[in-house]
């Protein structure tokens, strides 16, 4: 059986509205994610402001192939937590998950990304024809590892202290 549930963390010298800001600005996720290549936001409402309930298109491309997501955010706690779930074709495929802990007094945040398997079994059958990828935990764990690493790497060069 595979793993349903994947984290990773990793602790960045920023304070976590800057973290926040970065992640849930996710039509820059290509920036940093190796699969995911950005999104485009579906209803940007007043000022563009990230609130539960809003949706947006995931765009993805693996060796294989390119796919999207249909997204809709569950939480937008500025500074705490971001989370949305997402679907392909209408059924439901992973709840994508972010909480941002304060650190050294809020200077630094530790981040923590977390992706919860949400497919049935017929989005079992299909994913991996679609993407490609077959072991979806042990994938998900590695490109979240890098997502995390170039995060750190960017908003740490970007807000570097003078």
């Amino acid at each position: 059986m595979t793993e349903s549930r994947v984290s990773e963390s990793i602790e960045i010298a920023v304070p976590p509205s800057v973290v926040y800001a970065a992640v849930t600005n996710v039509a820059d996720m290509g920036r940093w994610s190796p699969e995911c290549t950005g999104a485009s936001v579906k209803d940007e409402g007043p000022r563009r402001q990230v609130r539960a309930g809003m949706k947006f298109t995931g765009h993805n491309r693996s060796a294989k192939r390119p796919w999207s997501t249909q997204c809709t955010v569950t939480a937008a706690e500025p500074g705490v937590k971001f989370t949305f779930l997402s679907r392909g074709v209408g059924l439901r495929v992973a709840l994508w998950s972010y909480r941002f802990e304060p650190l050294d007094h809020g200077r630094a945040t530790k981040v923590t990304e977390t992706w919860i398997d949400q497919r049935g079994w017929f989005m079992h059958f299909i994913g991996p024809k679609v993407s490609g990828i077959h072991d979806r935990a042990t994938h998900n764990r590695q490109t979240m590892r890098v997502t995390l690493q170039r995060l750190k790497e960017t908003l740490e060069k970007e807000h570097r202290s003078t």
